[in-house]
């Protein structure tokens, strides 16, 4: 497959994006029907249960994440939060970012993702005064695990037992509740043991202030581990087209143990739109992607064959790159339920319309022997993050 020049990407994802715009334009003022239409209602990729419910005012598909008791029906996709106030170079206005969750809402998203390490503190602040209005028809997460002093990320880790309860009591009134649904473990602490983790979380479950239990991005002993304490409900990991890293062993464990899935990033931070090239520019206050190996400009050009490979296939079936990124990811397992995050509407209801879409079994063959010959270029972190 032929590299694009510097030039060549350019003109491409301005050819993209205008095309792009013209039809999330469109997408907008039709959404509610297309989403409230009872083909929404059919069986997608990877065996999605068909709704028999509404969400706000529209028909939403639903899976199931963890097993038995331990587990929660959300919808297909749900909306990560934390670039509405961190980490994404702009920060948008706020009252506009309370209007979009809201609007999540009522486009049948049931999962929202928040953690105090985002701001921090902020985002969870946002997310509690979004979801106020319908807090107890939404299944609500966040996260513990980073040391943050004096209102700052430290870079490092902290997930000592008192710690955990310190968190989990700022985080609920930080989100206005008196419970979070699923609270993760926002990554391993090499200095706890991961068994007295869990232990924490289990008494909080049985104290009422935390209904479920995740991990992120932990590995296949880690997540051992803690399932023999407390079951785990969810594990949440970066995995996209450009991130297949959990493949290779925690999606086998997730399956054997009955863990649901949640990838971060399913759109690799926004670079498997097309709407980011080699010449973006960030702002480092405020975005790790300067930090990372994978959006170095060198990398982004060589990179760009992705991008011309889910664009050509989502021209023949009427879908954005974005579209079909996420379509691959649901279409890997059931029990997977991708967080894209966005800060507009008209990518906020592209995203959605991605699960309605189903590859056939002979598209998804051909479609991974094409991305399976795809070497990708640039670490997604400068160091692991999986332990």
């Amino acid at each position: 497959m032929k590299q694009h020049s510097s030039q060549t990407n350019m003109e491409g994802a301005n050819i993209r994006q205008s095309d792009r715009r013209s039809f999330l334009k469109t997408g907008v003022t039709i959404g509610g029907a297309f989403i409230a239409a009872p083909a929404f209602s059919s069986i997608s990729a990877g065996g999605t249960k068909a709704s028999a419910k509404k969400s706000g005012q529209y028909f939403t598909k639903y899976r199931t994440l963890g097993t038995g008791k331990n587990s929660i029906e959300v919808s297909v996709l749900g909306l990560g939060c934390m670039g509405m106030s961190w980490n994404r170079t702009f920060i948008p206005d706020r009252k506009e970012m309370i209007g979009l969750i809201r609007r999540a809402y009522e486009m049948g998203v049931t999962l929202f993702d928040t953690a105090e390490a985002y701001g921090p503190f902020v985002n969870e602040e946002l997310v509690g005064e979004a979801i106020k209005p319908f807090r107890k028809d939404i299944i609500l997460c966040s996260k513990f695990g980073f040391k943050i002093e004096n209102g700052k990320m430290t870079g490092g880790f902290n997930s000592k037992p008192e710690h955990i309860r310190s968190v989990v009591e700022h985080s609920l009134k930080s989100l206005k509740t008196d419970v979070i649904d699923l609270l993760y473990q926002h990554r391993v602490d090499p200095g706890v043991p991961m068994e007295d983790v869990a232990g924490t979380v289990k008494e909080l479950i049985k104290e009422g202030k935390v209904k479920h239990f995740g991990l992120s991005e932990a590995g296949a002993e880690s997540i051992r581990k803690a399932h023999s304490i407390q079951p785990v409900t969810a594990l949440q990991t970066e995995y996209s087209l450009m991130t297949r890293e959990p493949e290779n062993e925690v999606l086998k464990v997730c399956e054997e143990l009955g863990i649901g899935f949640v990838p971060y990033s399913p759109l690799c931070r926004a670079y498997l739109t097309g709407y980011i090239n080699e010449r973006t520019k960030y702002d480092p206050a405020n975005d790790n992607r300067p930090n990372l190996p994978r959006y170095q400009p060198d990398a982004v050009k060589a990179n760009w064959v992705m991008i011309d490979e889910l664009t050509k296939f989502g021209n023949q079936r009427g879908l954005t790159a974005a579209q079909v990124a996420l379509a691959w990811l649901l279409a890997q397992k059931p029990w997977i339920v991708p967080i894209p995050g966005t800060t507009k509407l008209a990518h906020l209801q592209e995203n959605l319309w991605s699960a309605d879409f189903e590859f056939t079994s002979e598209e998804l063959s051909v479609f991974n022997a094409v991305i399976s010959k795809i070497k990708i270029v640039g670490d997604r972190y400068p160091v692991s993050q999986t332990k």
